[in-house]
């Protein structure tokens, strides 16, 4: 059992997932959401329908507003989400792991935290479909972890043996350009085509014009990355987009189909600024956006 004290803002399906995992290994674990979530995982837990972990019920501790030191606060929120969230962290945590998709959101964390705030990312499929309730589907669970801040190491090195300890892959790299954009470009390739085409990632891979556009997005946000100071194989990714399931979708894609408002902003948006400041044309990524856009109704995402 690990003397990490951890706390988990937004308990949804990353962070009701990470929640379950590391209270079932012993750790030390709070989640801080809104009052009636908090209530009712205080209540009844958090429900687990997991490809990893198997069914089980969590009963990590429950509260609205973070008011006591941790060594570690991860922040799995949407990006759209972020600062009404940080809004119940009163305590000052000794590192922050964000696991948001895109970029941008670093920078705003960073404000408030200083070089505590670190660059992370996770790859998993899970979901919420209601509150106190996970279902996560992908046959494994990455996180990866980086500062440029070499004080944050020891506290990142913990973070990491607590994820190992409860049965998830994870590691800390070196850079956290590397660590953000080698997610981001696999991510928006895949939430990208299929939230415009409104197709699992098997028939994008099948029709030929969409399939066009889903290498084309990774190519286009591979240079923008390595512009920015990764080293991303577009080829590499590509071939992870041939290995994954037929069905494969996005949480994007649920989003638009529930009405919900997607991460627009924070997916292919953060690719679109970064190509403008690093003058990469991304004209796929732009389509595509524009198209998603068009379906849910909201505007499409500024380069600017």
């Amino acid at each position: 059992m690990s003397d990490l004290k951890i706390a988990i803002l937004g308990p949804g399906g990353v962070g009701g997932f990470l929640a379950a995992a590391l209270e079932r290994a012993g750790a030390d674990v709070t989640v801080v959401a809104r009052e009636e979530t908090a209530e009712l995982i205080a209540r009844d837990g958090i429900r687990v329908d997991s490809v990893v972990l198997g069914e089980l019920v969590a009963r990590p501790a429950a509260t609205a507003r973070l008011e006591e030191p941790v060594d570690v606060l991860v922040v799995a929120t949407k990006a759209a989400g972020l600062d009404a969230a940080l809004a119940r962290v009163a305590a000052e945590p000794a590192v922050v792991v964000p696991l948001l998709n895109g970029l941008d959101h670093l920078a705003r964390l960073r404000e408030r935290f200083g070089t505590r705030a670190v660059a992370g990312t996770i790859r998993i499929e899970a979901d919420r479909p209601e509150p106190g309730v996970v279902v996560q589907t992908s046959p494994g669970v990455r996180v990866e972890v980086a500062s440029a801040d070499p004080a944050r190491r020891p506290a990142l090195e913990r973070f990491v043996a607590a994820l190992t300890a409860a049965g998830l892959t994870a590691s800390v790299e070196a850079r956290e350009a590397q660590v953000l954009w080698s997610k981001l470009c696999r991510l928006n390739a895949l939430a990208s085509t299929t939230t415009a085409f409104d197709a699992p990632l098997g028939a994008i891979r099948d029709d030929p014009a969409m399939r066009a556009d889903l290498l084309a997005c990774v190519r286009e946000t591979a240079a923008v990355a390595n512009a920015d100071g990764a080293e991303i194989d577009p080829d590499a990714t590509i071939a992870e987009l041939e290995a994954a399931h037929a069905t494969l979708g996005s949480s994007m894609r649920r989003d638009v189909a529930a009405g919900r408002v997607p991460e627009l902003d924070a997916i292919p948006g953060a690719v679109l600024r970064a190509g403008a400041r690093h003058g990469v044309p991304v004209p796929t990524v732009a389509a595509l956006a524009a198209r998603i856009a068009e379906r849910a109704g909201v505007p499409s995402p500024a380069a600017g």
